[in-house]
């Protein structure tokens, strides 16, 4: 459904801004969208509302043994350990589609994918080395873009927004220079 995706990165920009008044309402919009796909659900006797929030409360409690567990073994300590975890129980689950690539939806955003791609190939045990450009000019910039998403993984800086934010700067100083012409 196209206008989820959208309602999605009007929320992202609402919680980016800070504009709580405009979170509210982006909130609002994400929330309607939930209810109609589960009425959607429940018109084809697939679910409903409630089993969807049911089962978001049992997969945040599988998937959080360090916050719902009273093991201690299963208490992580640092967010590495969070995230380590995280990976090991989802693996575990039905209906997962198997390899360090399974789930990871094509269809994201470039920049996203790229880092989803990179983030689960460095949870197996794999390196992630960007290839050396070569071949065609597309080939050669998309591997110099695939690399400088790396830089930022390692860095743990969202490529997304920091990109964004240099957009948004290029906008304001052409908007600046505009307005004093």
């Amino acid at each position: 459904m196209p206008h989820t995706v959208e309602e999605a990165y009007e929320l992202a920009d609402a919680a980016f801004s800070g504009d709580d008044a405009k979170l509210v309402d982006e909130l609002g919009d994400v929330l309607f969208q939930v209810h109609f796909l589960s009425l959607l659900l429940e018109e084809r006797d697939a679910g409903s509302l409630a089993e969807v929030a049911e089962h978001c409360r049992q997969k945040l409690i599988r998937r959080h043994p360090h916050v719902f567990s009273d093991v201690e073994v299963a208490r992580a300590r640092t967010s590495g350990e969070v995230l380590a975890n995280w990976d090991e129980i989802k693996k575990g689950e039905d209906g997962r589609e198997p390899g360090i690539f399974g789930e990871v939806p094509e269809n994201l955003p470039a920049l996203l994918y790229a880092r989803k791609v990179q983030r689960r190939a460095k949870t197996a045990g794999v390196e992630v080395v960007a290839p050396a450009p070569e071949g065609a000019e597309d080939d050669q910039l998309g591997d110099r873009l695939f690399a400088l998403v790396d830089e930022a993984r390692r860095q743990k800086i969202d490529p997304e927004l920091a990109l964004r934010r240099a957009a948004d700067r290029f906008r304001a100083r052409v908007q600046s220079d505009e307005e004093q012409s």
